[in-house]
């Protein structure tokens, strides 16, 4: 299965304006999800009074491996995620953006985004806090499954 079982999702509706001229959502529109996600993702995992985002937290990279066009409908689209790597300063997930239980059975992408702890008041990296390395590990699973990677 692409998606461990205690993954995390998110389900996000489709806009119209997410569809690009070859009447399928538009490659840059995945990366959009993924953030959309991550950030409900956040709010849960670390908790709601405090926020890893004010924290200090930069995209340091992110992959993507289309696997299905995705048109437009009024179904929403999951976005499933965990946790696949923890650094001493950096962490990556994993994430399948695919259909919801009873709409379809399609994969539309696999990606991972690495992050990097950031201090935005000295403007330098910084280790990982006991709290967010726990919050994390629940949440540890296996790496995302790209073709590339088999």
């Amino acid at each position: 299965m692409l998606v461990p079982a205690d993954s995390y999702h998110v389900d996000i509706a489709l806009r119209w304006g997410d569809m690009d001229a070859y009447n399928h959502v538009n490659n840059v529109t995945y990366l959009q999800y993924l953030e959309q996600a991550r950030v409900i993702a956040f709010r849960d995992w670390f908790g709601q009074d405090r926020s890893i985002l004010d924290e200090g937290i930069l995209v340091a990279r992110s992959e993507i491996e289309y696997r299905a066009p995705l048109s437009y409908r009024d179904a929403p689209v999951r976005v499933s995620l965990w946790c696949s790597h923890i650094g001493g300063g950096s962490y990556d997930l994993a994430y399948v953006v695919h259909d919801p239980e009873g709409v379809g059975d399609g994969a539309y992408a696999v990606a991972e985004t690495t992050l990097a702890l950031y201090d935005f008041a000295t403007e330098r990296p910084r280790r990982m806090s006991g709290h967010e390395k726990a919050a994390l590990t629940e949440h540890l699973a296996d790496p995302a499954p790209m073709r590339r990677r088999r």
